[in-house]
């Protein structure tokens, strides 16, 4: 099977899912060739059938629930109950039993291509061990979530970096079409707005690359003369269970994020396959584009290592055997999959460049 072949299947299956949007889908497939970031960013289906054969023997690794389409742009920031400022992985979309090292070869291989493509200014070997260091340092440590009220001011920065600016957020958010979601969606948002605020309008929300093509509803209301958002977005079991032809596949977001080492986004839920969240300037996902000139990059990478582990820690009964592995896997095993598992993406994004 070919990407191109791959790539007509998942889509296939995935509409049989939910009902798919076929503009976006198609929008997907042209960002798909503009780049191998953004190709890496929307294949996750394809990664999970090439990187077993490419690095088979991570996939005797110890099993955990796992990210899945893990990469440098699915970490963001959220509001906790005490309204503080939260940081962490911010897509739970392809979350499945996997070997833990597929989350990190997944994040260094992103890192290698951003490299590639001039996002980051990182030298290579640098980024693969400093997401290890942080990853194996969090787990010898037991976690810690990532709260940016006093301390760590280096995310704080990526947090309030001018490309978040509320203007821009709302004005960008504000000038989508008007649709009228299910009834049953339509519902949720509406309960899961604050007392005192107004609903104006539901409006269509393209974003995302991996869930591009899914139903997104957002629901803007005016509260006390400001807006906010809530929206729900059409939830896939993961393109993992797609993969491994799993019969009755799950939707195990819910159950990895409730249990991680975090402090929770208290509007996160999954209902009847829709993911339902609040949206904010502050609370959505930090792209390449949106870090600020001037930055920190080992310390950034190393909190993404650190935020992996904080997630893999869901799974507390996996990590004295992840521990084990990890100590006989030595301290280059993750450079040299990112390195193969880099190339072999690339390959993929060229051959669908030319055939599309």
């Amino acid at each position: 099977m070919n990407i191109n072949e791959a790539t007509r299947a998942y889509d296939d299956w995935a509409r049989r899912q939910i009902p798919v949007v076929k503009g976006d889908l198609q929008l997907k497939h042209r960002l798909m060739a503009k780049g191998v970031f953004p190709f890496l960013r929307a294949t996750f289906y394809r990664w999970m059938q090439i990187w077993p054969q490419a690095c088979p023997e991570l996939t005797q690794a110890p099993r955990l629930l796992a990210v899945g389409d893990l990469h440098v742009e699915n970490f963001g920031t959220w509001r906790d109950i005490e309204g503080r400022l939260a940081w962490g992985v911010n897509d739970f979309d392809e979350v499945y039993p996997l070997p833990y090292t597929n989350d990190l070869v997944r994040l260094a291989t992103s890192a290698l291509l951003a490299i590639r493509e001039e996002r980051l200014s990182i030298a290579a070997d640098s980024a693969c061990a400093t997401i290890l260091e942080g990853y194996e340092q969090s787990l010898a440590q037991g976690g810690q979530p990532y709260v940016l009220e006093e301390h760590h001011p280096v995310l704080r920065a990526l947090a309030y970096a001018e490309e978040r600016d509320p203007e821009h957020f709302w004005a960008k958010l504000t000038h989508g079409r008007t649709v009228s979601p299910p009834s049953a969606v339509a519902r949720r948002l509406a309960r899961d707005l604050p007392p005192g605020s107004k609903l104006v309008r539901t409006v269509r929300r393209i974003a995302g690359l991996g869930a591009l093509g899914h139903p997104r509803y957002v629901a803007l209301a005016d509260c006390h003369g400001s807006w906010l958002a809530r929206e729900a977005k059409a939830a896939l079991p993961s393109a993992a269970a797609w993969a491994a032809k799993t019969a009755t596949p799950e939707i195990l977001s819910a159950k990895l994020v409730s249990r991680a080492v975090r402090s929770p986004d208290p509007y996160f839920a999954i209902e009847d396959g829709w993911l339902l969240r609040r949206l904010g300037p502050h609370c959505s996902r930090i792209e390449l584009s949106d870090f600020p000139k001037r930055r920190d990059e080992r310390r950034i990478l190393r909190a993404m290592g650190r935020e992996t582990a904080n997630v893999h820690l869901a799974c507390a009964e996996a990590i004295p055997a992840v521990r084990r592995d990890l100590k006989q896997r030595g301290p280059r095993w993750l450079r040299t999959a990112a390195r193969t598992m880099a190339n072999a993406m690339l390959k993929e994004w060229k051959d669908w460049r030319r055939a599309f």
